[in-house]
């Protein structure tokens, strides 16, 4: 395994504010970071240098993998020929197979299932025909979800009855899709580990996950009993996962617990909003050890800082308490520089830590 020391340029595809904080993270460790991206973004503020263009501009692109000393992303959505023309240029790290399969949803909850991990049942929706066989295997209700694209509940459609399913499939704009039945769960958390070319390994702490809106709200660890109770389950297939993808860098998985044991919800094969807790909750947080992982740097400790930690999201307005947060004692304030605070749109997150 080839070492990336200290004084190397890492390039970051995505100019959000994930590669914001990857940034930082690589800076401390004294990394140049390379953004880019189609637009400026969160991630142009600490950068050293800003490639503006589209990801399947391959000129540019090339110029950019020349420049750098490793490429990683900062999201999940990069066209994939591209990567593959760059990847005999510079390292890609995580990886390109770990795009192919959490790309698409179903190859992601199929390669789940085939290494053991249980899922929702779920069937594949082409076209609007398909939709009534598919409600049949899965059983109503059930959420229709995009095969591509997707997060904070865009793109999903539920449907509490057989009715329901023309205007779900006007609402997902007759994309191809996946039904995926409903499952009885008493809370949701993930799994982040980080990992290294070697297979070396490190795990956090499971966090409680608490969405609002289909956008995720709170995570908070210690989690609950009931999450403590599958944590390990859920950590040994998130190890496998990692594993078979050959994935190098952060990886994160969402479960459902349940009463059968956790089920696997959706993966991230990047640094992962659940995860920002890490940033003054853990010993060494998610973003540094990405850093590191991609790098072939000792993975840093993932214990908790402290007795506890929370991590809550700022969406929208959120933002505009940022005077309120900053006097209270013991709120770490994260804002991510956007410009414009929209319904939905994540401007920051606060961490606390108990001692």
């Amino acid at each position: 395994m080839k070492v990336i020391p200290p004084g190397a340029t890492i390039g970051i595809m995505g100019g959000g504010q994930l590669g914001r904080m990857l940034g930082m993270a690589a800076a401390q460790l004294g990394y140049r970071i390379h953004v880019f991206a189609p637009e400026s973004g969160p991630a142009n503020d600490v950068a050293s240098a800003f490639t503006q263009a589209d990801y399947d501009d391959v000129p540019a692109l090339m110029a950019f993998a020349a420049a750098c000393d490793v490429v990683t992303y900062e999201f999940e959505n990069v066209p994939l020929e591209p990567l593959r023309l760059i990847a005999d240029t510079v390292p890609v790290r995580p990886g390109i197979k770990s795009l192919e399969i959490a790309q698409v949803r179903s190859a992601e909850k199929a390669f789940v299932r085939g290494l053991g991990g249980r899922t929702a049942p779920f069937a594949l929706v082409e076209t609007g025909a398909d939709l009534p066989a598919a409600l049949a295997e899965t059983g109503v209700p059930a959420i229709l979800k995009t095969l591509r694209m997707g997060y904070d509940g865009k793109g999903q459609a539920r449907i509490m009855t057989p009715g329901e399913a023309e205007a779900a499939w006007e609402a997902v704009a007759s994309q191809p899709s996946i039904a995926e039945g409903f499952v009885t769960f008493s809370h949701e958390f993930s799994i982040l580990i980080a990992r290294r070319e070697d297979g070396a390994a490190a795990v956090y702490p499971a966090p409680w996950n608490e969405h609002r809106g289909g956008i995720l709200h709170r995570s908070s660890v210690p989690a609950p009993p009931e999450i403590a109770a599958q944590a390990d389950e859920a950590t040994a297939l998130a190890g496998k996962v990692a594993g078979a993808l050959g994935h190098v860098g952060v990886l994160a998985l969402e479960f459902f617990a349940t009463a059968d044991g956790p089920v696997f919800n959706e993966m991230a094969p990047r640094v992962h909003n659940s995860g920002h807790w890490t940033i003054e909750g853990s010993e060494t947080s998610q973003f540094e050890n990405h850093i590191r992982a991609i790098c072939g740097l000792p993975l840093g400790s993932t214990a908790l800082a402290g007795s506890c930690a929370e991590m809550e999201n700022l969406i929208g307005e959120d933002a505009a308490r940022w005077e309120e947060l900053l006097a209270e004692p013991g709120a770490h304030l994260h804002l991510y520089g956007k410009h414009e605070a929209r319904p939905g749109r994540k401007m920051g997150h606060v961490t606390r830590v108990g001692r």
